[in-house]
C-alpha cells in the first residue's frame, strides 16, 4: 500500500501542466480512430485525476479532457467523412475488430446522434463511432452537441473516481498503519501477560514437584 501512495505522491508532485498536457494528448488519441487501440487514454485519465486535490485543479483538468476528447471525436468523424465505409476494411478497423465497426453502425441506425453520446461509455466502439457516423453522412451539426454531453459527462465521471481513488489510497494507508500499531500494541500486551502467568505458575509448584517433574 505504501508503493502505491508513494506513487501517487510523485505523481502529484509534477508540474501540474505537464500532467495536463499528457492526459489531454492521450485523450485525444484514444477518442481518435484506430489509435485507442494502443493509447491507454482512459487509463491514463483515472492516473492522472488522482493527482486532483482541489476544485479548480477538477475544473482546470476537467476542461482539457473535455476539448481534447471532442477534437478526438472530431478527427474520427471527418476521417469517416472522408473515407466512408472503405475503413471497415482498413487495416486499423480489422485489428481492432470490425465486428465493433458494425456494432457501431447499428447503434448509430438505432439512435442516431444519441448513440455518440452512449458510445463514449462503451470501450473499442467509442473510438469507432465518430468514424461510422461520418461515413453514415451524420449532419457535423448534429454531431458536435452529441459529442460534447458524451465528452463532459465521460470525463467529469472518470476524474471524479480517479480523484476518489487517489483520497481512497491514502486513507487506507494510514488506516492500515494505524491498525498494525494497534495489532502490535495487543501482541506486546498478550505476550505480557502471559509470560507473567508462566511465571507465576512457576512460582507456585513446590520444589519437590519441580524435581518429580524434572
Amino acid at each position: 500500500m505504501a508503493l502505491l501512495t508513494d506513487a501517487l505522491e510523485g505523481l502529484a508532485g509534477l508540474p501540474q501542466p505537464a500532467v495536463l498536457a499528457v492526459t489531454g494528448a492521450l485523450t485525444l488519441a484514444e477518442c481518435t480512430l484506430g489509435v485507442g487501440f494502443i493509447a491507454p487514454g482512459e487509463s491514463a485519465l483515472l492516473l492522472a485525476a488522482t493527482t486532483v486535490t482541489s476544485t479548480s485543479r477538477f475544473l482546470v483538468m476537467w476542461l482539457v479532457v473535455s476539448v481534447c476528447a471532442v477534437a478526438g471525436d472530431s478527427i474520427g468523424y471527418f476521417l469517416g467523412r472522408r473515407y466512408g465505409d472503405r475503413l471497415r476494411d482498413s487495416k486499423v478497423v480489422r485489428k481492432l475488430g470490425q465486428e465493433h465497426w458494425d456494432k457501431a453502425g447499428a447503434l448509430l441506425r438505432r439512435r442516431g446522434a444519441w448513440a455518440v453520446f452512449f458510445a463514449r461509455f462503451m470501450p473499442v466502439v467509442r473510438t469507432l463511432v465518430p468514424a461510422s457516423a461520418g461515413a453514415s453522412k451524420l449532419e457535423y451539426r448534429r454531431f458536435l452537441p452529441a459529442s460534447i454531453l458524451g465528452a463532459v459527462s465521460w470525463s467529469a465521471l472518470h476524474i471524479g473516481i480517479g480523484s476518489a481513488a487517489g483520497a481512497s489510497a491514502k486513507y487506507v494507508e494510514s488506516a492500515f498503519n494505524g491498525a498494525m500499531w494497534g495489532l502490535m500494541g495487543i501482541a506486546v500486551v498478550v505476550g505480557a501477560v502471559v509470560l507473567l502467568r508462566r511465571r507465576r505458575k512457576a512460582k507456585a509448584v513446590p520444589p519437590r514437584e519441580l524435581e518429580e517433574v524434572a
